[in-house]
């Protein structure tokens, strides 16, 4: 690994991790700001009694579930109005800092076992997180594959520009671990923050190809193409779930962790290219 992709991999994580940090005391302060006298908007339910869910449900979820858990947000306010959900998407292990750090937060859905450890070892999760789907990387091409790959192997070519996810990033994990099964040396042009700043990469033609999972290929439709490589079976990542436990309005978020994990929730999740727990 050269030294400037060293540099550029220590400053991403310092940068992920004040921001992470900067976001949470942010957050905090205008949580302050707001008083007893706004307590009814982040009420656990409605009147007494009346088991009606309400207030605003605050989601960090990993970048790839984007897609999926904005469409079940969507749902969930149609279902209980009164309700709002708020999500931050961005790498695990970014989120997961900010959580530890102090960032107001209901739920926690993490691409990987290991960022969620973080939270639960914290002392921040309440409860046993739980895994809910799993996802499986893919290479992300140009449009048409015009350098033929085929094969994770054709990614360690000369000339080729590839990207990775960092390494603190599950996708980045996984990647590093496919590659080490294989017993192949690959030095990306650049590592990113989380998969989807991995895979605009190509989309914005920066890079001649991504590992990424493929839930993101597929969200990405006709922008990229996907490659399908056998040791990906080999680096598959859980997903786990969690309420949080500083959450202000318990009843709602555990709410919507019952759709995320209910037939609906994973119906929408399966035919975004997760695989089922």
């Amino acid at each position: 690994m050269t030294r400037s992709v060293r540099r550029t991999r220590r400053t991403r994580r310092n940068t992920r991790a004040l921001r992470a940090v900067g976001a949470g005391a942010a957050a905090l302060l205008a949580l302050s700001a707001c008083g007893s006298s706004d307590s009814g908007s982040s009420a656990q339910s409605g009147p007494s009694g009346s088991g009606k869910l309400s207030g605003e449900v605050t989601v960090f979820a990993a970048a790839s579930l984007k897609e999926s858990f904005t469409a079940l947000g969507e749902r969930f306010e149609k279902e209980h109005p009164g309700t709002k959900v708020t999500f931050s998407f961005g790498g695990s292990d970014a989120l997961a800092a900010g959580i530890t750090g102090g960032a107001p937060a209901d739920v926690f859905a993490s691409a990987s076992p290991k960022t969620m450890a973080v939270v639960t070892e914290a002392g921040d999760a309440s409860g046993t997180p739980e895994t809910f789907v799993r996802n499986q990387l893919e290479i992300a091409t140009l449009p048409g594959n015009p350098d033929r790959i085929s094969s994770l192997k054709d990614l360690t070519g000369p000339g080729l520009k590839v990207v990775l996810c960092d390494e603190a990033v599950p996708c980045g994990a996984a990647a590093r671990k496919a590659l080490d099964a294989s017993e192949l040396k690959l030095t990306p042009v650049s590592y990113e923050e989380d998969v989807k700043s991995a895979l605009n990469k190509v989309v914005l033609q920066e890079a001649d190809a991504a590992v990424v999972y493929r839930t993101d290929v597929r969200a990405a439709g006709e922008k990229v193409e996907g490659v399908e490589f056998p040791e990906s079976a080999d680096a598959i990542n859980d997903y786990p779930i969690t309420l949080l436990k500083e959450s202000k309005n318990t009843d709602t978020a555990k709410a919507f962790i019952a759709l995320v994990r209910s037939a609906e929730g994973q119906r929408v999740l399966t035919e975004a290219g997760f695989l089922k727990p």
